[in-house]
């Protein structure tokens, strides 16, 4: 395999810095041991006008063969021969990218003590490689590296035969990459694209393959329009961590597009997952934990001698969700900022959903969602009625149309004012459910709960908390401007001075505004019924 990466340059800026970039002295050929074989740097030319250094990786199919002791890639027995004459040695692959991590380790990370201000800086580089297999042709290579900063992307197919034309080509191409570019991102560019055209890799993928491809593609693979495409080559078709990749390329995209950190999205857990605690929800995500909210009083009287039960205000929120979507006639349900699937779990409990569809944007508050459903462990029949999905609520997502209601419990209070316009949108226009159920804290009811300083919010993410005329007002204007009527309903203990500690609106597809609070209650307090809540 052979690689040789060019640069111009000046007196002033003379072309031999290339020498310091790489940290391999133009004056000298040296020689590192890889993993796969042997790697020599050496220059073929070297002066203030131009400098070029290159890259030649001897490889021993054979070794490689007995280093696999007939296990796995290297030593499939349906394909022995192929395991020896093969095009190891001749074209780049992943094992080429092995090498350039291995000889410029330093480089790939834009490290040089003796010119920072060259290894910060784009300088006009001219990449070659005479021989890359690209399986999908040229055309491939030009959608993977042309959206890269890459002035010129040559991708010239090498024949198979020169003799015999009529054979046509070969799936190798002889590439030639040139632009401006910072030698740090030329390198990452191949050292993950290089195994993405092969379309394979010649070791085993392991679960730190993730990171390593997120390391290098930091920078331009959350906004490459073939990330999937490259993400899943990349870890050579293994689903379940090129999902894990998606997801954590997506958060990247939302926080670049925000212009915040991608822990500022990812926050709706720590690191130890809470249990039934009562919970509030980040925007597009709910579970990040708030004050106790296990005060909330019964929604019914008991029965005979026996003792009503005390539901917390959690506990309580769900069973009005679930009877809110029972009235509707909703068959189909999104939960829009499903956090640890509490609310997911409870929909799947009722026959009567036959699709329920948990979004978050936080990866660790799915993970714990999954373990919390089993999902791993479901059912055929139950395993088609539910799925989760990685997403941002303050972006249009075609994925969720087409659904009878949509529920955002705990979720508008963690978005930024500013972003409430693009969250009703996607929400009530692009997605536009024929019910939506909108819960969220009610301010005036914040002097009730002892452990909450005064003045205080009740979580530290809630960007704001409203009053009721103020929720209302909010309730009302998206309502009209989108064609739903919007109905109230008192969630918890309703304090007959600063109302219930959480109100709903239920929206509804050309319904008259007005409260169904009555109608609320009953449905919940059968709801505890049913579940051997009260006594």
């Amino acid at each position: 395999m052979f690689l040789t990466i060019s640069t111009t340059g000046t007196p002033e800026r003379p072309a031999t810095d290339l020498g310091f970039l790489l940290h391999k002295h133009p004056d000298r050929a040296q020689a590192f041991s890889t993993a796969h074989g042997t790697a020599h740097v050496l220059y073929p030319e070297a002066s203030a006008e131009r400098c070029t250094a290159a890259l030649l990786l001897e490889i021993d199919p054979v070794a490689l063969v007995r280093r696999g002791k007939g296990k796995g890639r290297g030593g499939a027995p349906d394909a022995a021969l192929a395991q020896y004459v093969n095009d190891r040695p001749y074209a780049a692959s992943s094992l080429l990218a092995v090498a350039l991590a291995t000889v410029f380790k330093s480089a790939l990370r834009g490290v040089c003590a003796a010119r920072p201000e060259r290894a910060a800086s784009p300088l006009p580089l001219r990449v070659e490689i005479p021989a890359v297999p690209a399986r999908g042709g040229a055309e491939l290579v030009g959608r993977l590296f042309g959206p890269l900063g890459w002035a010129s992307v040559e991708a010239r197919p090498v024949a198979l035969d020169e003799r015999f034309p009529q054979w046509g080509d070969s799936r190798y191409v002889q590439l030639v990459l040139e632009g401006e570019l910072r030698l740090a991102d030329a390198l990452r560019h191949l050292y993950v694209l290089l195994p993405v055209l092969d379309g394979a890799k010649h070791y085993w993928v392991a679960p730190d393959e993730v990171d390593k491809l997120l390391r290098a593609g930091d920078g331009w693979l959350a906004d490459h329009p073939e990330r999937k495409l490259i993400t899943t080559r990349y870890l050579a078709r293994r689903r379940g961590l090129t999902q894990e990749a998606m997801n954590r390329l997506e958060l990247v995209r939302l926080a670049e597009t925000d212009d915040i950190e991608v822990e500022a999205l990812d926050n709706a857990i720590g690191t130890e997952a809470p249990t039934e605690a009562p919970t509030e929800a980040p925007a597009g995500t709910s579970g990040a934990s708030e004050i106790s909210e296990t005060s909330g009083t019964s929604v019914g009287t008991g029965h005979g001698d026996g003792i009503a039960a005390t539901p917390s205000l959690a506990e309580s929120r769900r069973a009005a969700i679930l009877a809110a979507l029972r009235e509707a006639g909703a068959g189909t349900v999104l939960d829009l900022g499903c956090g640890q699937g509490q609310l997911v779990q409870a929909l799947l409990k009722d026959a009567r959903f036959t699709r329920v569809v948990g979004v978050d944007v936080s990866v660790r508050a799915l993970t714990v969602a999954a373990r919390r459903l089993k999902l791993d462990r479901l059912g055929e029949r139950q395993a088609e009625r539910v799925s989760l999905v990685q997403g941002a609520l303050t972006y249009t997502d075609k994925r969720l149309a087409g659904y009878d209601a949509a529920v955002l419990s705990e979720v508008v209070e963690h978005v930024d004012p500013p972003r409430l316009p693009a969250l009703e949108y996607a929400v009530f226009a692009a997605a536009r459910p024929r019910t939506v159920v909108v819960t969220t804290p009610n301010v005036e009811y914040n002097v009730r709960w002892e452990t909450l300083p005064a003045g205080h919010v009740r979580h530290s993410d809630h960007r704001f908390e409203w009053t009721r005329a103020e929720f209302r007002s909010w309730a009302e204007k998206v309502g009209r401007r989108h064609g739903y009527g919007v109905s109230y309903v008192a969630v918890g203990d309703d304090d007959p001075e600063v109302g219930p500690p959480t109100q709903m609106a239920v929206f509804a597809v050309g319904a008259t505004s007005g409260t169904h609070e009555a109608q609320a209650t009953r449905d919940m307090h059968e709801t505890y019924e049913k579940a051997g809540r009260t006594g």
